[in-house]
């Protein structure tokens, strides 16, 4: 679109220009009609989606209908430059230049300034090529947003894979191995035991360790603990995921601040900011419950070490409005996601130096060599140079004011030589203000161009064709500048998606860890202690459970392959069948009532999936004697519920834990909800529905 209005902007200064040119109500319309053409195949040459179709005879007819413009009907030699972009873009350089030679030769036999149409040509040619390479950029980049983000996230994929598979999946595979061993020889039972043990514990590592590596989900487990303490809570996050090791040890800083700040029960206010400058990603953590310094650094000494070991700066004590701040700085290391390049922006600008340094030279040649000459190259040289450092660094409300000074004071000194300054004020307007205000700005300078031209005592032609190049020369800036925004802009929203992608990456990663690989490390520990305790007393019962560990490791060496990447296989009928097994094995008294109907792999999945994070919660945080597993369906709605008795009603509230927050965002991606409340009388009960 913005190609587009450019060049339409083109064509009408040319075909306004055409009754002033010839004479004939036919010649007119033949002259017109051939610069239609002209702009038509030069569309042809620029838009993506008709190039690919254009075959070889674009760039032909459109130099045809140029040059027969330009002889028979006296058209400007200028419009010869939509053919110098064409070659220009078709990589023709010495064809472009042999038809500038030709615009400049076609002007001098008419007794005109060669200078001036030369200048003209090359300018028409490098917009249009500069406006094409850039709109293609554009669509390069938004073509590519989706690649850039799946490769982010098999980058990610693969980073995991290797950083788990040596360490897991070594122990899983000598679990296997040692478990099949051990069904002759019970004595390796405890070999097996401390294998699995390590293999538990490098598991919730793995999965602290890849949730913490992003500090915003941190932030957000901050802000929920705070509020359960009724602390109003401020989050103010100013940095980029992801950010790996950084990521991690801020982690650490946060959750022990914020830990100190629900444990201390005096603050109403805590502020969590983040931001990131310099290398440098920051955090800041400020309550107002701490009265003394000393008080509030208790309990922070090990995070302090850990950041400092690392090379950042830790820092807490009280700030000047007699809060307690504890602060953190580290080195946000290299980035998982490239950052937006300025190729674009350097063609663009370049572009617009190019196409200043064009219009200044065709102002000047209307300057008479004297006292005044070098007065306007200072006042050109300036105002290009605004114009540049305008589009290139920054907005500044008191530019436009200074631009519009010296588009219009030096008319009164340089007369018509002046005139096409205008049209640079007209593109500040357009590209640095909404549209409600631009148009009529821009439109305002067109009239005053318009004004000025009359009262120089110019004819209608002329000040009708400085109108409107008024308008060309404003559209040019908006078109170069927008285009080179547009670039830079989708290119960083392709790099925040990949980021975002490879963010949740670790996050579903964490989550198979905590949620699958978690449970079957945990059965197969309390399996082989249970085939320990029975080696001696009834060793086929002990056979039996090292035979299910052996199929438990194959198991969770699928769940290692599926946070790995890999597509989960769970279902609702296994894992309940599994859950009794485990459960049993525990000691518990299980009772199960499945009336749930034939599922779909999804919902049995992430059903099979809630089932696993509850009797793991049975297992570790609870005492129970007697669990429940129920499911049914509920209308066109399929709930489970599992119920214990082993809370114990006397322990203090604790804030909800990972699984249950990993297992809410599930159900949720699927279409369902989570409840987990307790009785109040010992027993809790955690209820999923989908549907």
């Amino acid at each position: 679109m913005i190609v587009g209005v450019v060049l339409a902007s083109f064509a009408a200064v040319y075909a306004l220009a055409a009754p002033a040119r010839t004479e004939g109500a036919a010649r007119v319309a033949a002259a017109t009609a051939l610069v239609v053409v002209v702009v038509l195949a030069q569309f042809v040459q620029v838009v993506p989606r008709w190039r690919r179709r254009r075959g070889g005879w674009s760039l032909p007819a459109q130099a045809a209908a140029a040059y027969t413009g330009v002889i028979a009907f006296g058209t400007s030699a200028g419009i010869l430059g939509f053919v110098v972009g064409s070659l220009l873009l078709a990589g023709a350089w010495p064809a472009a230049a042999c038809v500038l030679a030709s615009a400049a030769l076609a002007d001098a036999l008419r007794g005109g300034a060669s200078a001036d149409v030369t200048i003209t040509c090359l300018l028409t040619g490098l917009v249009v090529y500069g406006l094409a390479r850039l709109a293609d950029r554009a669509d390069d980049v938004a073509a590519a947003r989706l690649p850039l983000t799946v490769a982010a996230v098999e980058r990610e994929r693969l980073r995991i894979a290797a950083e788990l598979d040596g360490g897991l999946g070594d122990g899983l595979r000598a679990i296997s191995a040692g478990s099949r061993d051990a069904l002759d020889r019970p004595e390796r039972i405890a070999d097996v035991l401390a294998v699995a043990r390590e293999s538990l514990n490098r598991a919730r590592t793995a999965a602290a360790g890849l949730r913490s590596m992003s500090l915003a989900p941190e932030m957000a487990a901050a802000r929920a603990l705070l509020e359960a303490a009724d602390v109003r809570a401020e989050v103010r996050e100013g940095h980029r995921e992801p950010l790996g090791p950084a990521g991690a040890l801020l982690a650490t800083v946060l959750r022990e601040a914020v830990t100190d700040v629900v444990r201390a029960g005096a603050a109403r206010t805590c502020l969590i900011a983040t931001s990131e400058r310099g290398g440098l990603v920051g955090l800041r953590v400020v309550n107002d419950g701490v009265r003394t310094a000393e008080r509030g650094a208790d309990g922070l000494d090990a995070a302090a070490g850990r950041v400092r070991a690392a090379g950042g700066t830790f820092s807490a004590g009280l700030d000047g409005d007699g809060r307690f701040a504890v602060e953190a700085a580290v080195a946000a290391g290299e980035p998982a996601v490239s950052l937006p390049d300025r190729a674009a922006y350097r063609l663009s600008l370049a572009l617009l130096a190019a196409v200043l340094a064009g219009f200044s030279v065709k102002g000047l040649l209307l300057v008479p060599w004297g006292p005044l000459w070098p007065a306007a190259a200072a006042g050109l040289a300036l105002i290009s140079a605004v114009q540049l450092l305008w589009a290139g660094r920054g907005r500044p409300r008191w530019w436009p004011p200074i631009l519009a000074v010296l588009a219009f004071a030096p008319l009164a000194v340089f007369g018509k030589a002046w005139l096409g300054v205008a049209g640079f004020l007209a593109g500040t307007f357009l590209v640095g203000l909404p549209a409600w205000a631009a148009v009529p700005l821009a439109a305002a300078c067109m009239a005053a161009t318009g004004a000025a031209a009359r009262a120089l005592g110019l004819g209608t032609a002329a000040v009708a064709n400085y109108v409107i190049s008024t308008l060309v020369t404003g559209l040019v800036v908006y078109g170069l500048v927008r285009l080179a925004r547009l670039v830079r802009d989708l290119r960083a929203a392709g790099d925040e998606l990949a980021r975002a992608a490879t963010v949740q990456e670790r996050l579903r990663a964490a989550r198979d860890l905590h949620d699958l690989l978690g449970h079957s490390l945990a059965a197969i520990l309390l399996k082989c202690e249970l085939a320990r305790r029975l080696a001696e007393a009834d060793p086929e019962r002990s056979r039996a459970e090292l035979a299910e560990v052996v199929a438990m490791a194959e198991q969770a060496r699928g769940d290692l392959r599926t946070a790995t990447g890999g597509d989960a296989e769970l279902a609702l009928d296994g894992e309940a069948a599994s859950a009794r097994s485990v459960l049993a094995a525990a000691g518990v008294e299980v009772e199960t009532v499945l009336g749930h109907p034939v599922l779909d792999g999804p919902v049995s999945a992430v059903l099979g999936t809630v089932l696993r994070e509850a009797v793991t919660n049975v297992l570790r945080h609870s005492a129970a004697t007697r669990c429940t597993i129920a499911t049914g369906r509920d209308g066109g709605a399929v709930w489970l519920v599992v119920e214990n008795d082993g809370l114990d009603p006397a322990a203090p509230r604790t804030a909800p834990g990972a699984g249950i927050g990993n297992l809410t965002t599930r159900l949720a991606s699927a279409g369902g909800t989570l409840s987990a409340r307790a009785d109040g009388k010992g027993s809790f009960r955690l209820e999923a529905r989908v549907g």
